[in-house]
């Protein structure tokens, strides 16, 4: 999907602390981009849109609010950004490509897939600029505020704040981190961007914006989690199918009067006998999830208790017939 006109869209992430420096260097983007990139730029903060008496972590008004938020952004991916703060524009702006800062503290990894997934929803792009600034800092900026945000609030969050990691989760690739050196003051802005620290964003947006996320983009990391699941309860269920097979076999032994000695041993032996069967149900599950071959009519429980069940039998009849 483009915006009217065919420029593209790319969603910028600001996160980090409060008082980190988001909403300075939001502002700065706010006034730079559009003369010196020829991008168009609009800010959504959420310090605006979220009433300040909402604070601290999440309860249900809080998340409300929070969707409400969301609902703002996809109406602006489906229209001209009215209700943003943006640069002025000049004639031919629509064909240029825009640039939607979201300005907040998006601490919870969670928080920012939500934008994410709007991104994939619309075929934009996507990308995350964290400001990783020193806790004490932000305290101190923060105090001198006309509505500071209390002090055990950012502590908290300082504690659960969740900084990208691309190795892990794929859809963060496109994301930037700013150390606490390069975290300027809030009137140097200007001065430091002129330098390497603007190079390095405006990277991060035209890679970002080169790379769109697809609407039919695989989720990699949720199919692995499903693979795993899927095979973490096929050998569950083939686990207990096998307790059940030994259960009864143990019994019937017991019942032909196997000696004491014995039992032990036979109960080694099905044991062993258990683990090998299950390990090959894991290598034999882990190929088919990996190739994507499927076998809706396969029953993993029914499968084992068949081929386990003849060969502890036949386990079972050696200690007999000794």
């Amino acid at each position: 999907m483009e915006r009217p006109g065919g420029g593209r869209v790319v969603l910028c992430l600001l996160c980090g602390l409060p008082a980190a420096g988001k909403s300075t260097l939001s502002r700065a983007l706010l006034r730079l981009l559009p003369p010196r990139q020829g991008w168009d730029c609009a800010v959504l903060a959420y310090d605006e849109l979220i009433p300040p008496e909402a604070p601290g972590p999440p309860e249900p008004g809080w998340k409300r609010r929070r969707r409400e938020v969301l609902r703002q952004l996809e109406r602006l991916l489906g229209g001209p950004p009215a209700c943003a703060e943006r640069g002025p524009l000049e004639p031919g702006a629509a064909l240029r490509p825009l640039c939607i800062v979201l300005d907040d503290n998006f601490y919870y990894r969670s928080m920012r897939y939500e934008v994410y997934q709007l991104a994939r929803k619309y075929s934009q792009s996507f990308c995350q600029l964290f400001l990783e600034c020193p806790l004490e800092l932000c305290l101190q900026r923060n105090r001198l505020r006309s509505h500071p945000v209390p002090d055990e609030t950012i502590r908290l969050m300082a504690t659960r704040i969740e900084l990208p990691d691309p190795n892990k989760y794929s859809w963060e690739q496109n994301s930037l981190v700013l150390k606490s050196s390069e975290c300027p003051s809030e009137d140097e802005y200007d001065a430091v961007l002129m330098k390497g620290f603007y190079a390095e964003i405006i990277n991060l947006l035209a890679t970002a914006l080169e790379n769109p996320v697809k609407q039919n983009e695989e989720n990699t990391e949720q199919k692995e989690a499903d693979r795993v699941a899927c095979a973490a309860s096929t050998v569950h269920q083939a686990d207990q199918t096998c307790r059940r097979v030994i259960s009864q076999t143990m019994k019937e032994a017991k019942d032909k009067n196997v000696l004491p000695s014995e039992m032990k041993s036979l109960a080694e032996e099905l044991n062993k006998l258990k683990a090998a069967f299950l390990e090959d149900l894991r290598q034999e599950t882990h190929l088919k999830n990996q190739t994507g071959q499927q076998n809706h009519s396969f029953d993993p429980a029914t499968s084992v208790f068949s081929s386990f069940q003849r060969e502890a039998t036949s386990v079972v009849n050696k200690y007999i017939l000794k």
